[in-house]
């Protein structure tokens, strides 16, 4: 795929699912259930055991039917291994000009961690094609929208605190995607292995985000 591609599959349905899970045996389950609800795009964290491996693995095993990224990025080194297992998008959870400028190398699209303005300014200046605001539920939508009025060049994909009750809000203040960690694959359903409940929620995610952005339209 080219960069363009990968980045349009980010943005339709506009969901991507945050996986930080204890174990990487539960994988295969969990990436079959987000994607029978209409979540394609799956950000493998670095705090799940052999992140790497399981990335490769998953990407190998479901192919196209998924969008492998890698999350909690924070030096070149990682960077550079996933890519080369597998992973077709990074995010950073802080600011790390050196990580965007290898996935700008390898044209893979990059979403770099951001807080504040000038951190979310200065990820844009340095090539990101994302802004990751990290944790959003700290500040909400409206500090979202208030960000966007000077910098409505930024591409915003909000962290922490989306859910399928929050995402409207989030989308119509202005951001591009959503990204939904605990609120989607929760501790409590890779305990259960409850596969259909995931399902449905992603489900239910997909069409929040849809019915959102026909009302902003």
């Amino acid at each position: 795929m080219t960069k363009q591609q990968i980045i349009d599959r980010i943005l339709n349905p506009g969901i991507v699912a945050v996986i930080r899970a204890d174990s990487s045996e539960q994988l295969f389950s969990v990436a079959e259930a987000l994607c029978e609800g209409g979540v394609t795009a799956l950000e493998i964290t670095m705090t799940t055991p052999n992140a790497i491996q399981v990335i490769g693995e998953v990407g190998k095993k479901f192919g196209s039917k998924v969008l492998m990224g890698v999350g909690t990025v924070l030096d070149t080194e990682t960077c550079r291994a996933a890519i080369l297992a597998g992973a077709e998008f990074v995010v950073t959870p802080v600011f790390r000009p050196d990580v965007i400028q290898l996935c700008n190398r390898y044209s893979k699209p990059v979403a770099s961690g951001a807080y504040t303005p000038t951190e979310a300014l200065l990820g844009h200046e340095s090539g990101a094609d994302f802004i990751k605001i990290f944790p959003a539920d700290q500040i909400g939508p409206t500090y979202i929208k208030n960000l966007l009025a000077p910098l409505p060049m930024l591409r915003i994909i909000p962290t922490g605190g989306v859910t399928v009750e929050t995402a409207a809000s989030f989308i119509q203040a202005g951001c591009t995607a959503l990204a939904a960690g605990s609120s989607l694959v929760s501790k409590e359903i890779l305990k259960n292995k409850d596969w259909k409940k995931l399902a449905a929620l992603a489900a239910a995610f997909v069409e929040a985000v849809k019915k959102a952005r026909e009302t902003k339209k």
